[in-house]
């Protein structure tokens, strides 16, 4: 069992976790930082909750059973940038807009095919890092 102060902390991280891994995943297209980074960092905050709480209680706070479709929706996603363009007769993972064009903008954020497979390489490890930490945590728990 943890102390209540560890419980008070990670609680207090999550939010943060998750608004670090947010700014990784967007700040992936101009500098350093990429969807696998996000998503490793978006998992250790649910890490630290099962950390915390034990899994029952993050089973019943977080919507964790949705794990496994949240992997295999990234998957669909970057698995779509790969094949759309040979779709197309372009070459695989050819990304849009083509050079000399411009990207299309939402404020800062552009956007372009490799801003889609971050995200789904972001939803794939997110996904699966939580899966395993949960499927872990049940074996434990069983264990007890």
């Amino acid at each position: 069992m943890t102390s209540v102060l560890t419980q008070m902390v990670a609680r207090g991280l999550l939010a943060p976790t998750l608004v670090v891994a947010a700014a990784i995943l967007v700040k992936g297209y101009t500098d350093v930082g990429d969807g696998f980074s996000a998503g490793i960092v978006a998992a250790l905050g649910v890490l630290l909750q099962f950390l915390a709480f034990g899994r029952t209680a993050v089973v019943d706070a977080l919507p964790i059973r949705h794990a496994p479709t949240v992997a295999l929706a990234g998957l669909a996603v970057a698995a779509a940038v790969f094949i759309v363009p040979l779709l197309l007769g372009g070459a695989p993972l050819e990304h849009w807009p083509p050079p000399g064009d411009g990207p299309v903008h939402v404020g800062s954020l552009e956007l372009i095919t490799a801003v889609v497979f971050d995200i789904g390489v972001f939803l794939l490890v997110l996904g699966a890092a939580v899966t395993i930490i949960d499927a872990l945590a049940a074996a434990q728990e069983r264990e007890l």
